[in-house]
């Protein structure tokens, strides 16, 4: 045992000096002085004890004399990182450039500082805000009807419309100054939110986003000329001009730094006059608000063959803002988004010729268009679509909720049965965490950060969580949500779902490419440091960032294996709460992530942003994570209520459970063998121990969202529920209340029915035999109808005839020439599709 007892103690001093992070001086001290222990009390031959002082002093010179080291040491590897190094594009450059590194470059440290996120609280709405959130919002949501939206009318009604101009909701990101709302991004997010919960939510949240996410606005508040502004920005303000920004073409697609589109600077006339300018032609899809739009935001490759502006023929991507009455400019027609009838359609235009002062910013701005939708899409992207997402799973957590407690199978309510019960309960929890999610990503925009990372991963979670919970809405509800019509709340949401997925990048190519693939690059502490030092041939830069990333590895490395060992509760958690567990495990999973990323780019180099899978599943461990710590600040910051831990709970235990089964998926297709080997032991020492949410949980919060009361109106807090008690939510909500107070009387109903005292099985008719036999008194049936009948308006489902259901498929045609002219001034031409 004698003999172990050195070798014990170097290796405990080493994981203690890497899980430190002590600097290189006072590592070679302690080392320096536990070998001179050795020296001094350990048996041995003066020959070995000598040779450990040659072997150490050598390498002790090598790393601490900075000409040596640099010279022999980082020369050679900086060479190397040059050969494994991926040649970058100048719009990756961009990309990367672009942005703000913020919580995601704590989560890929190793060692998350609790108290840089949780010292910050969330900004709360200002009172205009919530005035605005529960005044003109909820008037907006109350006169949305899905049916008509999207059967009927195939836009807003023209009221809608009006009432958006008139309120200024396209106006929210617009300052005061220039007559807008200037409202902060959480409650531009709030707002969104709580459209994405009411009917037709997915329709009405995209209009009233665009103009307020990547567009015009946006880009005029940033890069735009004082004249531009000046003119513009009032008028978008009120809705007097309407925006769009067409990007995607049908030949470049995700990839917008290979659009076709053109600007060909020249001279041409315009109003008049000779001048130089541009002659645009373009070819767009999926533009939201280019049917009705009166300014077209464009973004376009420019060329200058004549060399008119400077020497270079290719300037570059470039932004204009073109209003829609130029001659040759195309709009009008409409795509159909799985029947979510928002305004989105292609935008055409061939030769169109403009002077150059139509591009944003002016002339100076030519060229500069990619770094100006990467700045903008980091802000945009953290708030419309996570925000419309989230307001959707609020709105079906409460409808489903309520649905599964009414409705009843088997003489008990289906959300007794624990099946149903699982998907609840996965409902209520993506609720929870896209709350959170919503919530602290709006919070970073506010803060001044442009959190391109967190945006996407935000974008991701929540629009893939949504598509999740419409499903899982649809399972609950079975043939009432199959059976389209005005009764069904959950067929439109599940139909259109995909919607979200899709824009705004792909999730697909978001998670496989984006998340890990700028992330690795972007938040990790010293690899954009390493290659810019390559990149510019600086050796001392290199010297210093490779050193320190060594030291980052090895304090991965030993925190990977110390935390799994100990379960994580050696690591730091910033209180003895009751969610300080769920901090340690956090930890742990950071030091994980940050010792296989580091595995993963030294082993695969520049290959491994062709290597989607593995970059995939690492962009999961950090979406997780990300995802966890917007939660357990929510909850903090939510005064830690006990009423909901198990909702943290479920969150919290599904997400380490993907993390864990993300982690294994990269240590099995890892091809350095040996190295995946070494990692799975030092981050699985003792196994995957992470387990999905238990059946108590699951359990716990499917009750949760089955009852009224402070815990299930804090959860949907932002869902918009003043509606009439014969819409769905006011129909649900009023029959929920009944069945709740009823409770005890139909008890008693279903133990008369089992002793054979009553032979009806329609449950109306029972109670009439319930009250003949004196079961129940008068009063009682009288409730206990009230009910039935509460219940029966929401069971109930839609049917047609033939004739209805023809007149429904062929009403596009018949019904445009009566209605058009009216819609047509209010949103736009809806000819083909009403």
């Amino acid at each position: 045992m004698l003999a172990l007892f050195w070798p014990a103690v170097a290796i405990a001093t080493a994981l203690a000096l890497a899980y430190g992070r002590a600097s290189l001086r006072t590592a070679t001290a302690t080392c320096g002085g536990l070998l001179l222990l050795y020296t001094l009390f350990a048996d041995g031959s003066f020959a070995v004890k000598f040779l450990d002082w040659l072997l150490f002093g050598a390498a002790a010179a090598a790393l601490n004399i900075d000409s040596f080291r640099i010279e022999r040491l980082s020369a050679r590897a900086m060479k190397l990182f040059a050969k494994l190094l991926p040649a970058m594009s100048p719009t990756e450059r961009t990309a990367l450039d672009a942005g703000t590194v913020w919580w995601d470059g704590e989560l890929f440290s190793g060692r998350p500082r609790w108290h840089r996120l949780l010292g910050i609280r969330n900004p709360e709405l200002s009172p205009a805000e919530q005035e605005f959130l529960d005044g003109p919002v909820e008037k907006f949501c109350r006169m949305l009807d899905e049916w008509e939206i999207t059967h009927e009318l195939a836009d807003l009604p023209a009221k809608a419309w009006s009432f958006l101009k008139d309120n200024k909701f396209f106006g929210m990101i617009i300052p005061e100054s220039y007559g807008g709302l200037g409202f902060s991004a959480v409650a531009h997010s709030a707002v969104l939110a709580r459209i994405g919960s009411s009917p037709a939510g997915m329709t009405a949240s995209s209009i009233v986003a665009v103009p307020n996410s990547l567009g015009p606005a946006e880009l005029l508040l940033k890069y735009g000329t004082a004249a531009q502004k000046d003119y513009f920005l009032p008028r978008l303000a009120v809705g007097q001009e309407i925006p769009c920004f067409a990007l995607t073409s049908p030949y470049a697609g995700s990839d917008a730094g290979a659009i076709p589109d053109k600007a060909v600077i020249c001279r041409g006339e315009w109003e008049g006059e000779q001048v130089i300018g541009m002659r645009l032609t373009w070819d767009k899809r999926y533009i939201t608000l280019a049917p009705v739009a009166t300014v077209l935001g464009l973004a376009v490759r420019m060329y200058d063959p004549e060399h008119l502006l400077g020497m270079q023929d290719d300037i570059g991507i470039t932004c204009c803002l073109i209003p829609t009455s130029i001659p040759g400019v195309q709009i009008g027609r409409r795509h159909l988004a799985l029947n979510a009838p928002f305004m989105n359609g292609p935008t055409r235009g061939k030769d169109v010729f403009v002077p150059l002062d139509m591009i944003i910013g002016g002339p100076a701005m030519a060229g500069q268009g990619w770094r100006m939708l990467m700045e903008c899409l980091a802000v945009g992207r953290a708030i419309s679509l996570p925000s419309g997402s989230s307001g959707t799973i609020n709105g079906l957590t409460r409808l489903t909720g309520a649905y599964a407690r009414v409705r009843k199978q088997f003489g008990m309510p289906i959300g007794q049965f624990e099946g149903v019960q699982e998907a609840l309960a996965r409902i209520a929890g993506r609720c929870y965490a896209t709350n959170a999610m919503r919530v602290m990503t709006a919070g970073a925009v506010d803060l001044g950060e442009k959190p391109s990372v967190p945006s996407a991963i935000a974008k991701h979670l929540c629009t893939s969580l949504m598509q999740q919970s419409c499903i899982d809405a649809m399972d609950v509800t079975g043939g009432k949500g199959v059976m389209l019509g005005p009764k069904n709340w959950a067929g439109r949401a599940y139909q259109g779902a995909p919607i979200s997925i899709t824009v705004e990048g792909a999730n697909i190519l978001t998670r496989s490419m984006i998340i890990f693939g700028q992330g690795a690059i972007r938040c990790h502490p010293y690899a954009l440091r390493e290659m810019t030092a390559v990149a510019d041939d600086d050796l001392m830069a290199f010297d210093q960032a490779l050193f320190k990333h060594i030291g980052h590895s090895l304090a991965a490395a030993s925190g990977s294996l110390l935390l799994g060992i100990s379960g994580s509760r050696i690591a730091n958690a910033p209180n003895s709460g009751p969610a300080r567990r769920q901090f340690q495990r956090v930890a742990r999973y950071s030091a994980n992530l940050a010792l296989l990323a580091d595995l993963c780019m030294a082993s695969l180099g520049g290959a491994l942003k062709f290597r989607e899978s593995l970059s995939a599943r690492l962009g999961d461990v950090l979406s997780q994570l990300y995802m966890v710590s917007a939660a357990l600040k929510h909850f903090e910051e939510s005064g830690r209520p006990a009423e909901d831990l198990p909702l943290l709970d479920w969150v919290c235990a599904t997400a380490f459970h993907k993390i864990e089964i993300a982690m294994d998926g990269v240590l099995r297709n890892l091809p350095a063998r040996p190295l995946a080997w070494l990692a799975r032991g030092l981050i699985f020492p003792l196994g995957r121990r992470a387990a999905p949410p238990s059946d108590a949980t699951v359990g716990r919060l499917a009750a949760l969202v089955q009852e009224p009361g402070s815990t299930r109106d804090r959860l949907t807090a932002i869902c918009c529920t003043k509606f009439s008690t014969q819409s769905p939510m006011g129909l649900l909500e009023n029959a929920l209340a009944k069945v709740l107070e009823t409770e005890g009387l139909e008890r008693r109903l279903n133990k008369a029915a089992r002793d054979g005292q009553l032979l009806t099985l329609h449950p109306g008719v029972r109670i009439d035999e319930a009250e003949q036999l004196a079961i129940l008194s008068h009063d009682e049936a009288r409730l206990l109808r009230e009910t039935w009948q509460a219940v029966e308006k929401v069971i109930a489902v839609d049917d047609f005839s033939s004739a209805e259901l023809a007149h429904i498929s062929s009403r596009p045609k018949r019904a445009t020439a009566r209605r058009a002219p009216r819609r047509k001034a209010a949103g736009g031409n809806t000819a083909e599709l009403a």
